[in-house]
């Protein structure tokens, strides 16, 4: 009882209702167990047959991004996650150039999600147009998350059991068919991992980048800092075991679908080989099965993302740097950003009715790796050379991981397609353009944020 008057909200902000458990739960969800499927067949052509090397690669990345947003989390727990961070520990002009790239991942990863739901949905019941689903799924999860981020746990629960029986299955599954095949030496095959014949280090990275898109959306943690109970102890530690949790998902799962099916250049198609391999190794039933989970993920993800970019919305329209009439609002009774969490909605509808699939990957991409750099570089700026925590395990902490995890950002960043490029800096102009006009040509800070650094962090 004690533990809740501390950490009750005032009337007009958000609950602190969220433990560790449901910030973990979260983050699974958003990245889902599942991941892997859509990609592993790209990534194991991609990489030569190492897609086990490139997944190990990519989380190193992130375990990098994720320490250091789990340190600004302790630093500033506010809901503005990357765009706080940034204008925080940076510069104001900085971190509203921050949130507005990170807005295409917040933005795209439940649009990415719808647009995959309806796809799959009107696949296996192809009388019902794309559009009728798109419509469907869209104003569902809308109304799931106005009432409350405890509404949005209770029914990302039921999904995250579907995807990680899936998974467990999958796994399961394939372990009986090696073992069938070929004892169980047929477990543990360095084919799986390593073939020195086609092994080069140029395409083991390009899968890599690749494989990112399978941890991407842990970030979304950190957005529900003024949701949390103990966001300085439970942000940071979440962030970290939810990436080091969906790496061992992602690597056993592309291990045995590795060596159920040793030719990677014999797949059907890479897209969708992994309902291949569930076939092979399950039959009709697991390929249905399969099927439908990733129905269910597309829905999970599109659920917990919505939730994550309306606290983004939140944590810029309370600094009055977008609209605090429509972005700043708190539903009295809900204590939710309804009116955010209603514009993402219609956002995502729109997207999905209109957007090309592969366009918006691409810019999810570059939205996400930008704030990462940035994130790492908040890091540094903050804790490095502001607080002056040099010596020691400071060192290693505030300077030498959130540089690695910049640099690796930065070289995934520019390796992006040309048209993800474009596409990304016309969004940054745009925002830019925008900040000029709100800052009378930058000299001013984006009205009224620095102002309100204190009023923005909640009492614990």
């Amino acid at each position: 009882m004690a533990d809740k008057a501390t950490h009750a909200s005032p009337a007009g902000t958000l609950k602190r209702v969220l433990s560790r458990r449901d910030l973990i739960l979260y983050g699974l969800v958003i990245l889902t167990p599942t991941a892997p499927y859509p990609v592993y067949g790209i990534v194991q052509q991609t990489s030569r047959g190492h897609a086990v090397i490139s997944y190990l690669v990519a989380v190193v990345a992130m375990l990098f991004t994720a320490a250091s947003y789990g340190k600004m989390a302790g630093a500033y727990p506010a809901a503005g996650s990357t765009y706080t961070y940034a204008q925080r520990a940076l510069n104001p002009h900085i971190g509203f150039l921050a949130g507005w790239a990170m807005m295409l991942d917040y933005f795209l990863i439940p649009l990415l999600s719808i647009i995959y739901a309806a796809l799959t949905a009107s696949r296996l019941l192809p009388q019902v147009p794309y559009m009728a689903w798109a419509i469907l799924f869209t104003v569902s999860l809308t109304l799931v998350n106005a009432p409350g981020i405890k509404v949005t746990t209770r029914a990302s629960t039921l999904m995250m059991i579907i995807m990680t029986s899936c998974a467990i299955m999958f796994v399961a599954l394939a372990a009986r068919y090696l073992t069938a095949m070929h004892g169980l030496t047929g477990l543990f095959d360095l084919r799986g991992v390593w073939r020195p014949d086609s092994f080069a280090m140029s395409p083991m990275m390009l899968g890599a980048s690749i494989a990112a898109l399978s941890y991407i959306g842990f970030d979304a943690i950190s957005t529900l800092a003024e949701d949390t109970v103990n966001p300085e102890r439970d942000i940071a530690f979440s962030t970290v075991f939810v990436c080091i949790l969906q790496a061992a998902f992602c690597v056993i799962t592309v291990y045995v679908a590795a060596l159920v099916w040793p030719d990677y250049r014999t797949f059907p198609e890479p897209e969708t080989v992994i309902l291949d391999i569930g076939s092979r190794v399950g039959g009709n039933w697991m390929f249905g099965f399969i099927t439908f989970v990733l129905l269910v993920a597309g829905l999970a993800s599109a659920l917990t993302g919505q939730a994550g970019a309306s606290r983004l919305l939140y944590g810029m329209g309370r600094d009055g740097v977008i609209s605090r009439r429509l972005f700043g609002y708190i539903h009295p009774r809900f204590s939710t950003p309804t009116r955010s969490i209603y514009f993402m909605g219609a956002l995502s509808l729109v997207g999905a009715l209109f957007l090309r699939f592969q366009m918006a990957v691409e810019l999810l991409n570059f939205g996400a790796f930008a704030g990462f750099i940035l994130v790492n570089l908040s890091v540094i700026r903050h804790y490095y050379v502001r607080l002056g925590k040099r010596r020691g395990w400071d060192l290693v902490a505030n300077l030498m991981f959130p540089s690695a995890g910049a640099l690796v950002c930065l070289y995934i960043w520019l390796s992006l397609s040309s048209n993800a490029k474009i596409a990304g800096f016309c969004w940054l102009a745009v925002g830019a353009v925008y900040l000029a006009g709100i800052t009378r040509g930058f000299r001013t800070a984006p009205r009224e944020l620095s102002t309100l650094v204190e009023a923005a962090t909640p009492e614990l």
